[in-house]
């Protein structure tokens, strides 16, 4: 079983960054593969909706990282990508990979059918965190994805960590579940 994480966050080794850690340990614990991709150290040029991708490569294919974002994603069974929260929703730097990412729609639904579940950081309990976990979902639905939350006993939109990731204990107990939600259904997905 294969698992990427994205990490959205403009801070490699910040709170989101610690929360993925922390989610990709969870999986390796249970047998999983992981890979760990930060936005912030590849270049992605923005979407420009022209779509050309249809049935080719687009346009920034040579000019840009994304060709190996979407390598990635098509590597794995199971994605979970990780924001902090900016003005309520993920990162410029997600929102372009989600953009970017249409050429895996219009070229075959090659996300189809595969699990993807959410992390988000921010600075207040209700901070923004579920709507950019929505976010998260919407993108994961457009891609014919099964969307998971982190489970009982919480059962949101996904995870979310409240300030400093090391320092919340209910966060990153979602963060845990999520984890392991997103396992249990790549297992059951590919049995």
């Amino acid at each position: 079983m294969n698992i990427l994480a994205i990490n959205g966050s403009p801070h490699p080794n910040g709170n989101t960054a610690f929360a993925l850690e922390h989610a990709l340990a969870k999986l390796r614990s249970l047998g999983a593969e992981t890979r760990l991709l930060d936005l912030a150290e590849l270049s992605i040029l923005p979407c420009g909706g022209c779509f050309r991708c249809i049935g080719a490569a687009c346009i920034h294919h040579d000019r840009d990282d994304m060709h190996l974002v979407e390598e990635t994603m098509c590597w794995c069974h199971g994605l979970l990508l990780g924001s902090p929260v900016y003005m309520g929703m993920v990162t410029g730097l997600m929102k372009n990979m989600m953009d970017r990412s249409v050429t895996l729609r219009v070229n075959g639904w090659q996300m189809s059918g595969k699990v993807g579940g959410g992390i988000a950081c921010g600075g207040f309990r209700n901070g923004g965190q579920e709507l950019t976990l929505q976010n998260m979902q919407t993108f994961f639905l457009q891609q014919d994805m099964l969307a998971v939350a982190d489970g009982p006993r919480f059962s949101h939109s996904g995870a979310a960590i409240v300030g400093k990731a090391q320092e919340d204990a209910l966060g990153l107990q979602t963060v845990e579940n999520l984890a392991e939600k997103i396992f249990s259904a790549v297992q059951n997905h590919q049995q």
